[in-house]
């Protein structure tokens, strides 16, 4: 039993690599349309170069499946290319009378899944014409855009070795790891020294960042495999929660992302008037409203226009960057130990299912694979939205068949996103130039690069994280006992903690703490003495004659936005309690 399997297996694989796209060029008058074919090179090779091509006349006859002698017009198919429906024989008998016909090929509509139009060795031996598997689909526009009078040719272009669009995809991946990374390091670190906000305002501060501990990490990924797996299963059912979900998380984290910019703006600063309704009792700003609403418009917009491939994937780049970017800021890894626990756990997790669960399935394919891509015998023909997506810029068969977008998955960019935010963060407290943060943004980024040169030397889809997660740990790892730090950066005690501190008058400047003369014995191993607990721009913030917006300098004609701002940042030095 199981040496037949294996054979079936074989026959299988043998059959889809006999399997190759092409391509049917449509002309009519001075227009010309490409559409995808699936083709057997054993019955007869398809030409790479259209200019070698010649246009022969279609004849258009879908209504009859060509299997009898009795479907052969009176008029034979001389420098003509046939169109048939499939069905009710064999490809062999089809292509056997359309070449005894004259046919110089023969084209097969199909309206279920595109398949290998196979035979055996001595059926291959015999005909000599091309026969190609076309979609009823592209059969009615055709039809429609053209009518039935075509001119067409066959022929299959070579594959280039890589397309621009990764470089797309490697600058909106390294840009939002870059930015998401400094801004949570920053926005966490700030929120470390500003324990003590005031409350007492319309409005209050964002929430904290979410610290996230071992167990926490073991239940994701279970949830994640579980997920996974009911999406493989019940992919048509699901999606659609998946997509909804992306709305409403996509539509949070651009107004997370643009709210900073909107507080600077000058106009629509009056307040909803006092009520009792959720959230507007918080008497939000009208100019805070007016980005929501945007960030929801633009969320259901894409949610609408989701599958128009021309100009839908730019609005889910980036909503998809504003997510990771809102992720990044809000998710929080405390300890370089968390860091490693969770990229190791998530880069046995992605190694699984891309390659190993190829064996456990009955169709041979990958979980991974065809889940982010979707399944190609989905009845919803719908795409999962978690990924930054970019149309390929090489006209090629692949572009118009298989993958005619290029993917990266959001966890590629979270995960390892999660480490440059805790490095940048390590950064600030040990005052080491953001070395740490360059280097594993830079470790990113040569990651990122070998999954693409995987990608175009195996023809498949890779598990990102399988170069990701080495790179970006052992530089970090690198980096720290380079600089005699490993013990401080695993446990993240270079960390100041939070202690409860005196509140401050609203008119006060800094209060230091009162062991602000802590030795420097006490300092973490490694630390470079500071000169001051912040870096220039936080020290400036801090300020609050430098700063209007404080509750400091607050006054009547800006009182609107205290409630948004932070109290000063006191003085603390690296390893002391404040």
């Amino acid at each position: 039993m199981a040496a037949a399997r294996l054979a079936a297996a074989l026959l299988l694989l043998a059959a889809q690599a006999a399997c190759e796209f092409g391509v049917l060029r449509v002309v009519s008058q001075t227009r010309g349309r490409d559409y995808c074919i699936l083709y057997n090179p054993q019955w007869a090779h398809l030409p790479h170069d259209l200019s070698k091509v010649s246009l022969l006349k279609l004849r258009d006859l879908s209504t009859t499946q060509l299997c009898s002698y009795l479907d052969v017009p009176a008029e034979d198919f001389t420098n003509q290319i046939a169109l048939v429906a499939r069905g009710n024989c064999t490809f062999y008998e089809k292509v056997r009378l359309a070449q005894g016909g004259g046919a110089h090929g023969l084209l097969i509509v199909s309206k279920e899944r595109l398949v290998p139009p196979g035979g055996n060795k001595t059926q291959y031996e015999e005909i000599s014409i091309p026969v190609a598997l076309l979609s009823h689909r592209d059969l009615r526009d055709i039809f429609r855009r053209f009518g039935h009078e075509v001119m067409v040719a066959l022929y299959a272009p070579s594959e280039p070795v890589m397309d621009y669009n990764m470089v797309i995809i490697f600058i909106m991946a390294v840009g939002t790891v870059a930015l998401g990374g400094y801004w949570a390091g920053s926005h966490d670190v700030k929120k470390r020294y500003m324990k003590h906000k005031r409350d007492d305002g319309p409005e209050k501060q964002e929430d904290e960042a979410v610290d996230v501990t071992p167990v926490m990490i073991c239940v994701f990924v279970v949830m994640c495999c579980f997920m996974l797996v009911l999406l493989y299963y019940f992919y048509d059912r699901l999606v659609y929660v998946i997509i909804g979900i992306f709305c409403l998380a996509s539509a949070t984290g651009l107004y997370s992302c643009l709210a900073p910019c909107v507080r600077k703006l000058p106009f629509c600063t009056c307040r909803v008037p006092d009520n009792n309704l959720p959230y507007f009792h918080k008497r939000p700003q009208a100019r805070m409203l007016l980005l929501a609403l945007f960030s929801v418009t633009v969320s259901v917009v894409w949610g609408v226009f989701r599958n128009e491939d021309q100009w839908a994937w730019v609005l889910q780049d980036a909503l998809g960057i504003a997510f990771c970017l809102y992720m990044l800021k809000t998710i929080r890894l405390p300890t370089f130990k968390a860091c490693t626990l969770l990229l190791l756990v998530l880069f046995i997790y992605d190694i699984f299912f891309v390659f190993i669960t190829p064996f456990l399935t009955k169709s041979g394919n990958s979980i991974m694979v065809e889940v982010a891509t979707g399944p190609s015998n989905s009845s919803t023909h719908e795409k999962l939205p978690m990924v930054l997506k970019v149309p390929r810029l090489n006209t090629s068969p692949l572009s118009l068949c298989d993958r005619p977008f290029s993917l990266l998955g959001f966890g590629d960019i979270l995960v390892p996103g999660l480490l440059v935010a805790y490095c940048h963060r390590f950064d600030i407290q040990v005052q080491s130039s953001r070395i740490y943060f360059v280097a594993c943004t830079i470790a990113y980024g040569l990651g990122l690069l070998v999954t693409f040169v995987a990608l175009v030397l195996m023809q498949r889809g890779q598990p990102a994280l399988l170069y990701l997660v080495p790179c970006t740990l052992l530089t970090s790892c690198t980096v720290a006992l380079w600089r005699r730090e490993l013990g401080a950066f695993w446990t993240g005690s270079g960390f100041a903690k939070d202690a409860p501190q005196s509140p401050w008058a609203a008119t006060q400047g800094p209060v230091p703490p009162k062991d602000m003369d802590a030795s420097p014995s006490e300092q973490p191993s490694g630390a470079e003495p500071a000169q001051s607990s912040l870096s220039t721009e936080e020290a400036g913030a801090a300020d609050p004659a430098k700063d209007p917006d404080s509750p400091g300098a607050s006054s009547p004609s800006n009182g609107d936005q205290a409630g948004d701002q932070a109290q000063p940042i006191p003085v603390v030095k690296p390893g002391t309690s404040a």
